[in-house]
């Protein structure tokens, strides 16, 4: 096994939807950053996948589409652009992930039923094997984080590091 860490659409502009929404963000965020920090110390890929969207002027340069401060992605990171709920549809990011023979995905990000769905959908469609970080997802509404973590395979941060070892 040889995993890769995606962090899915954790950028300002979903910091502006509600107070639920910003809370869930933070929370996923403390657990987000410790599994980059792991990932780093095992020398493993990190990827940034940042969602662009014209029409709500969430596009590179613009302060919606930038990363919030708490985030400790690097731009030595991989970082990936989207503009389907699926992070590998009409991206590199399969590429990325063959290139550094990852064939197995760590997924944390927002939104829990959303786009970190689709992206875990995806990723088994491709042979790759999704695991979602528990207490790493977020979204506007608690309950869809519980309900994509129960029909999805999840694991604890706790377990992570030790598989890791």
């Amino acid at each position: 096994m040889k995993p890769g860490l995606l962090v899915v659409d954790i950028q300002k502009a979903f910091f502006e939807n509600d107070a639920t929404t910003t809370q869930s963000l933070e929370h996923a965020i403390e657990y987000i950053n410790a599994a980059i920090a792991l990932f780093r110390a095992k020398h493993l890929p990190v990827i940034c996948v940042q969602h662009m969207d014209q029409e709500d002027n969430i596009v590179p340069g613009e302060a919606a589409f930038e990363l919030p401060e708490q985030l400790t992605i690097l731009d030595s990171d991989v970082h990936i652009c989207k503009t389907y709920g699926n992070a590998f549809n009409k991206t590199p990011l399969a590429d990325e992930l063959r290139k550094r023979e990852v064939d197995t995905v760590i997924i944390t990000g927002f939104c829990a039923e959303d786009c970190v769905l689709s992206t875990y959908r995806g990723a088994q469609d491709l042979d790759l094997a999704p695991i979602l970080l528990h207490n790493a997802l977020a979204s506007g509404i608690p309950e869809n984080i519980q309900f994509v973590e129960s029909i999805s395979d999840i694991i604890s941060y706790g377990a992570l590091k030790k598989v890791l070892g």
